[in-house]
Parts: C-alpha cells; structure tokens; sequence
C-alpha cells in the first residue's frame, strides 16, 4: 500500500512538473533560410511562425505605441557587409482609444529578409541577436533569440553589377542600433498570402494624416510670401481665356508634382521605419527639436530660411521657355519664392510622416500641396471669387507667430522621445509643463499686444475679436494644465506629456498621506532596506517597493510579510492599463503599504547592470552569463515561476513560494482585491 501511494505521489508531481513547464510561452518560432541571389550576395530569410491569437510587434513602431519594436542586431565580421536594412512586409495597425496610440504588429507568419554583401569564399556564418516583444490579449512576453545562417559556396568576385548594388547601399549601423527597412518594397518582399489587407484604423489613421496636411497646405496658402501672390498669378492666367483656364490647371498641377516628387524622395532616402529609428535613437530626435526651434524662430520673424537666389532667377528666367515649360517653371517658382514661409509648415508635415508606411511622406506632401494648389486653381477658373478674399495684412504675421509657438511645443516633444529611453531626466513632467504653460502664456500675451515680433504692425487688437477669442482659449488651456504641475492627470493631453512616474511633486499623495484618508496609502510604508535600482526606477502612484527580487524576499523574512511580485515593463501597455486601473484604488494602495512587500520586477530593462558581484552567477538559455537587471527578472520569470509573459502578478512567500496567482490582465478591482486577499490569507494560515 505504501509502494502505491509513493507511486501515485510521483506520478502527480511528474504532472504537475509538466504542466507547470507548459505555462511558459513560447508565441513566436524562428526558421532561417539562406538563398543565394547571386555569387557574391546571399538574401538571409528570417521566418516567424506565431502562434493563434498572438501578434508580433514589428519593426516600425506605430505613433504613440509604447511596446518593444523587433530589433535585429547583427555581429560585425570583415568577411560580410549588410546591403541595406532588414526589410519587412508592411505590418497591421490597431489604434488604442485608452492611450491614443497605434500598435504595428503581424499575425500568422511573417518573413524578415537581409541582404549581405560576401567577401570571403571560405564557409563562415552570419551570427547575431533578435529582440522584440509578442502579445495576446491582456499579457506579453519578449522575443530573444540568437540567429546564425551558414554562408557556403559564393564567391566574392565584384561584377560591375553588383558593385553599383553595393555602392548604393545603406552603411552598417553601430552595433545595439535598431536596423530600418531596405528601400526594395514590401510587395516584393513578402510573398502575396502574407500580405496583410489594410485595417479600418490605418486607413482613418492615414486618411487624418492627409487631411492634417491639406489644413497645413490652407494655412501655408495663408502665409506673407504666397498669399499677395494670388491675384498676380490669377490676373496672369484669367486673360486669356479658355488658354489661360487650362494653363491655370497645369500650374496647379505642376504645383502638386513638386510637392509630390519632394515627399516620394523623403521616402526613398527614410523607408518606412524612419518612426523605428525615432522611438530608439537621440541623434535624430534632437535632430528634429533643432529643426522645429530654427524653424519657430523664422516663423517670429528674426531671420528668414531663403534658398540660393540663383536658384529662384534661373526658375524665373525660364517661365518663358515655351507654354507647358513655363508653367512648369512658374509653378517650381512659386515653391522656391515661398520657401521661407512654407518650410516649417512642409517641414513639420513631413517629419510627421515618421513612423508611417513607405508612402506617407508622399500622401503629406499630395494633401500639403492639394491645399496650396487647388485654391491657386479655383481662383483662375472662377476670378470673381477674389471679391471675397480678405485683404493682406497683420494678419498673415500673426498667423506666422500663432505657429511658431505651437513649433516651439513641437519641439520639447521630440526632446522627450530620447529623454525617457535614456533616463537623462531632464524634461520631468512638471519641467515639460512649465515650458509648455510659459509658451503657451507668451502666446496669450502676444495675442492681446503686449508682446511684439520684429515683422509686427501696430494691429488694433482691441478691434479683432477673432484675436480676443483666441487668446481666452490659450490662457484656459493654460489654466487647465497649472493643476498638472502638482499632479493632475491632465488626460486630455496625457499622451502628449512624460509619464506621471517622473512627477517629482503629486500633491494627492501628499494630502492622503497627511491626512490620512481613505486608509493608509502606499507612503506609510517604511523601508527596512533602502531599495536598489531606485535612482532609476519607479513604481507609480508612489508606490514603494524593491526592484531586485533577492532584496524583496530578504526584507519580507524580516517583516513576516507575504511579497506581491510584479513582473513588468517599460514598454508594456497592458501593465500601465492595470495600474491606471486597479493600483490607484485607495484599498489597493493601503494593501500595498500595510499587507504585502511590493517587489516590482522590469523584465524588459536594457539599461540597468547588475552588481559586480551577482554578474555572471546566473546563465541565460544560451549560456551566456546574465550581467543585467532585466536578464535577472526575465530569468527569475521563467525558471521559478514558468511565465515569461507581462503583466504578471504572484503572491509569494519569503522563501518564493507561490501562495496566489498568477494572474494576468486583470482590470477588475475586486477581482484584483480577491487575488491578493487569497495570497495573503493563505500566508497567514501557513503562519498559524
């Protein structure tokens, strides 16, 4: 009897061992394929199978989208040379109305491709590492894997073909750099049943795109170097009559092909993932925050952005070089003359275009242009419509400085891009809504008078209402976000601010904690050790906890307290909805504080090392020593606990024992409060 009991007991946990090995995910499966294109260039073929339901973020990264990108890092060796970037099929789109943000993902399957360059006949491989992250509904988890493809039987004689492949090439990116698409198409890339039909979302998401950029065409129209210039061209196009109608419609159409042809270059020199490089790279985001600030300060009026005027003469003098040829050049002079006024309006149009497909560049400037045109157009074939244009004047100015300030706002947002990926901390969330409130008040001032530009007339502003109405909008906009300076939401303009973790002043919490409502908050806590990781790391709503997972279980032996884990990420969406959700709640709080040991664990940190001491004790899957922070948690994740999926949430005991959990996407707050009380209890049981 006793042999059968021991036989059942092992039998039981051998199931259990299994199914508790079956809980870690494994969405995405990697196959490598080597083809050879010719003798000297071999295409690397990088096919991912995802698993029903799940959905693998691409390389180019949605606007506002938070999760991981897929990166491909390849390892330099003198005896190949990548030919462009990694190429990918145009991705799905979904939009998150809580987070207004667009998500770039595949399902299904998907197949990545790499051109190289072989410079050495001798075998050898291609080896390097992939990153990203895979989601289902409500968790998700990081992709890592290392790649090596088997180069064999090429041979690296330069035909004269091959080497005007390679001169046009894209140059190798530094190693950790994100890599782009390649310029070659994604229908030629992906094979037809891949390709993905475009959803309803990135059809809106393109369609509002393109209406912004006609509204910025109006406005461009609108601007002191091309609006004097509409009766003289129509005057020039009404006289002769049904000529001059037709002529008119080749100069707007000229018009848009410049703009066109300008925004099909930006795509061939960016691709489609310029948005990759911007959500992972500093250089060109303070690139871009240079550029708006030079363009605002043209826009104030303290110098001018011109061309070469031997650009514009030359264009001039050709207006005369036959009918369709002078119009063309009528039209490219009209562009260059008005460059100065429309730059920073083009310019702002086609920077937002980052993050888009190959052609969004080139619908931005369509719509751009369709604005600038199209009025030019209408006005020749009807010139009574003259009659009802307002007259030149201030006006045009301060539309020009309206716009510079909203630049200059423009600006502090790309500097917060890089400021929140490198963790320099220089625009905290109160620091950005200083600079915004002071910009925004300058913009108030100017709009009554009491502040002048050097192109400003004395304007009688007391008589332009449509001024007065517009200066009480700024200054209540104003008045709205002076209460985020202290800890307010703001959520209208949330997606547009650093996250509220870099708050250093939230005078909720300062309130509840003096006063002591709603029960004791996460502030009453004490540290019995000061927590590691803390200069760089947070948890929301003033939380306090650990980040290392060895400290929150030591401090709990001390505290005889249950640990609430909680395996997170930066670039985790689902995680910040739980904890908009649920972690604000007063009684989450108060458990948080009084109840457990909150051990908050990033499973996706880069940039944190660990301690000299822990590097190296511990090895990943492939063997490699672990030496940083998010390798740690990811390893904790998946081999005690059998999850590598975020978020997830354990209730454990000092010694890492699951006492609750896990649990997953749970906004539900008492079914959250339930979770935890079951950890809790079963921990105090254990006690008894």
């Amino acid at each position: 009897m006793k042999n059968i009991r021991i036989l059942l007991t092992t039998c039981l946990m051998a199931c259990l061992s299994v199914f508790a090995v079956a809980q870690t995910v494994a969405p995405v499966k990697w196959a490598y394929k080597t083809v050879k294109v010719n003798d000297s260039v071999a295409e690397l073929q990088f096919t991912a199978t995802i698993e029903p339901n799940w959905h693998l973020y691409a390389q180019k990264k949605g606007e506002g989208q938070i999760e991981m990108p897929l990166v491909f890092n390849f390892t330099k060796s003198p005896k190949y040379e990548r030919i462009g970037k990694v190429a990918e099929p145009a991705p799905q789109s979904d939009y998150d109305d809580l987070l207004d943000a667009h998500s770039n993902f595949y399902t299904k399957q998907v197949t990545f491709k790499q051109r190289v360059k072989v410079k050495d006949d001798v075998p050898f491989t291609v080896q390097g590492k992939l990153e990203g992250q895979a989601c289902i509904e409500g968790r998700c988890t990081p992709i890592e894997e290392k790649f090596s493809f088997d180069i064999k039987d090429f041979h690296p004689a330069v035909t004269a073909q091959e080497k005007d492949v390679y001169l046009n090439s894209e140059p190798e990116p530094r190693p950790g750099e994100e890599l782009e698409t390649t310029k070659e198409s994604a229908a030629e890339l992906a094979p037809a049943a891949e390709e993905p039909a475009a959803k309803p979302e990135e059809e809106e998401s393109l369609l509002m795109y393109f209406l912004g950029a006609v509204l910025g065409g109006l406005v461009g129209l609108l601007m002191p170097c091309v609006f004097p210039m509409i009766p003289m061209t129509v005057s020039y196009f009404s006289k002769d009559g049904n000529t001059g109608k037709r002529n008119a419609m080749l100069y707007g159409f000229f018009i848009i092909l410049i703009f066109v042809i300008f925004g099909l270059v930006l795509s061939l020199i960016f691709g489609a993932d310029l948005g990759n490089v911007l959500s992972t790279h500093w250089i060109p985001n303070i690139l871009f925050a240079v550029i708006f600030f030079i363009f605002a300060l043209s826009l104030l009026g303290y110098f001018e952005i011109t061309l070469p005027s031997s650009w514009v003469n030359g264009s001039a003098k050709r207006q005369n070089a036959g009918s369709v040829a002078g119009i063309f050049f009528m039209a490219l002079t009209l562009v260059l003359v008005s460059f100065s006024c429309t730059l920073p309006i083009a310019g702002a149009v086609a920077l937002n275009a980052a993050g888009g497909s190959f052609l969004k560049p080139v619908i931005g400037m369509l719509g751009f242009s369709l604005g600038i045109a199209v009025p030019f157009t209408l006005f020749a074939l009807f010139p009574n419509m003259l009659k009802k244009l307002p007259k030149s004047g201030g006006w045009m100015n301060t539309l020009k400085v309206v716009l510079a300030f909203v630049e200059l706002a423009f600006a502090l947002k790309f500097i917060n891009v890089p400021d929140q990926t490198y963790h320099w901390r220089i625009l905290d969330r109160e620091v950005y809504l200083s600079l915004w409130i002071v910009l925004f008040s300058l913009l108030g001032f100017y709009l009554l008078g009491k502040i002048k530009f050097p192109h400003d007339d004395d304007y009688p502003v007391q008589k332009s209402w449509f001024r007065f109405l517009l200066s009480v909008a700024v200054f209540s906009f104003v008045v709205y976000m002076i209460p985020g300076l202290f800890g307010a939401p703001l959520k209208a303009i949330s997606g547009w601010l650093p996250p509220m973790t870099t708050q250093d002043f939230d005078i909720s919490n300062i309130v509840r904690t003096e006063s002591g409502s709603g029960g004791a908050t996460a502030s009453t806590y004490q540290w019995t050790e000061e927590p590691m990781y803390a200069d760089k790391l947070e948890i929301p709503f003033g939380i306090k906890g650990y980040f290392d997972y060895d400290q929150a279980l030591r401090v709990a032996k001390k505290e005889g307290k249950p640990v609430f884990l909680d395996f997170t990420g930066h670039g985790c969406t689902n995680c910040r909805n739980v904890e908009n959700a649920v972690w604000i709640d007063p009684e989450v709080r108060r458990i948080f504080a009084d109840e457990v040991i909150v051990c908050t664990m990033y499973a996706d940190d880069k940039v944190i090392p660990l301690p000299d001491n822990e590097k190296g004790k511990l090895t990943d899957a492939n063997g490699d020593p672990i030496t940083m922070l998010g390798a740690k948690n990811r390893y904790i994740e998946q081999t005690k606990y059998h999850e590598n999926s975020q978020p997830c949430y354990f209730v454990v005991d000092p010694d890492g024992n699951v006492l609750s959990g896990p649990t997953y996407y749970e906004r539900d707050k008492d079914k959250y409060i339930a979770f935890l009380r079951k950890g809790i209890d079963a921990f105090k049981g254990n006690r008894e």
